[in-house]
């Protein structure tokens, strides 16, 4: 059963692309500016339950499942790995907003959302007013800066991109055994609601989202450093403001410098670490409150 955010309601909308037709499911409430939020990995939109509430006071709040996560399509990948590039899921979310009339949003994306929120404000610059991305630093400075350190705590980052169906199975024999480990070296598993615990453990016991997140990784390591490598060669820059936060207890902390990294992709780069972990929504909500309403304007454009 889908975790229901309170106050808002549960939808989705079919888009059609060049993988055939996508359902993008998300949950929605509030009024004001639009905002879009996306989760990352192994996760769904049921991460915002302790922000959305509150956002949705001064924000038209849109929580949605990225392609292959949650309740939205998960299509099989092809063999470029381009049915999960992040210029793929990102052109769904565009696509998302279009279709519920919104030409230009706030955007915050935690995780794989980021890095989707990342390719989304490069490809529709018009469409993003201010990006906001959680414990992230991009995708290309992260591989090209690779040490042991980040590898050994970062395994899964080259754990999922080995061939089909390797990490597949070997999660599949035991996914929850899996998740336990991966999620819970963080903060422990307590810090996850129980009711979102359950969705995420249903999640990664689907065989076909199990090979959907595997091919998100697997287009970051190949397709996805393609069009970034792209962008740093055309020298194309984000335009608008850019808010980054993250966890200085989290290994993104300890191996990269976040506001020096983002500044290679943007203009215009602010931000800061937070007393926490890698699940920022989940463990300090209330911090990413504060930050969000300082970030995003109640005037849409300002």
């Amino acid at each position: 059963m889908t975790f229901l955010i309170p106050g808002f309601e549960n939808k989705s909308v079919c888009i059609e692309t060049n993988d055939g037709p996508i359902d993008i499911a998300y949950q929605i409430g509030g009024s004001g500016p639009p905002m879009l939020l996306l989760h990352g990995f192994p996760q769904t939109k049921a991460i915002w339950h302790r922000t959305a509430p509150e956002l949705a006071k001064h924000y038209t709040v849109i929580a949605s499942d990225l392609r292959g996560y949650g309740q939205s399509s998960r299509p099989h990948g092809k063999p470029d790995h381009s049915t999960y590039s992040k210029r793929a899921m990102a052109a769904d979310q565009h696509a998302l907003m279009s279709a519920l009339g919104y030409s230009q949003f706030f955007l915050v994306g935690h995780d794989r959302g980021g890095r989707v929120s990342h390719r989304l404000a490069m490809d529709f610059p018009e469409s993003v007013l201010r990006l906001m991305v959680l414990d992230i630093s991009p995708t290309l400075n992260m591989y090209e800066s690779t040490t042991q350190q980040f590898a050994t705590g970062y395994w899964h980052w080259f754990f999922l991109i080995q061939p089909e169906p390797i990490p597949e199975a070997m999660i599949g024999s035991n996914p929850e055994f899996w998740i336990q480990n991966h999620m819970g070296r963080y903060a422990g598993t307590g810090v996850f609601e129980k009711a979102c615990w359950s969705e995420y453990v249903d999640q990664i016991s689907d065989p076909k989202s199990v090979h959907a997140m595997c091919e998100d990784y697997r287009a970051a390591a190949s397709i996805d450093l393609e069009h970034d490598r792209a962008d740093r060669q055309m020298e194309k820059m984000l335009q608008m403001p850019v808010h980054v936060l993250w966890g200085e207890h989290g290994l993104v902390n300890a191996c990269f410098s976040p506001i020096h990294d983002w500044q290679a992709v943007a203009k215009e780069v602010s931000g800061k670490s937070l007393p926490c972990g890698h699940y920022i929504p989940e463990e300090l909500p209330n911090d990413l409150l504060s930050e969000i309403k300082a970030f995003f304007p109640l005037g849409l454009g300002e």
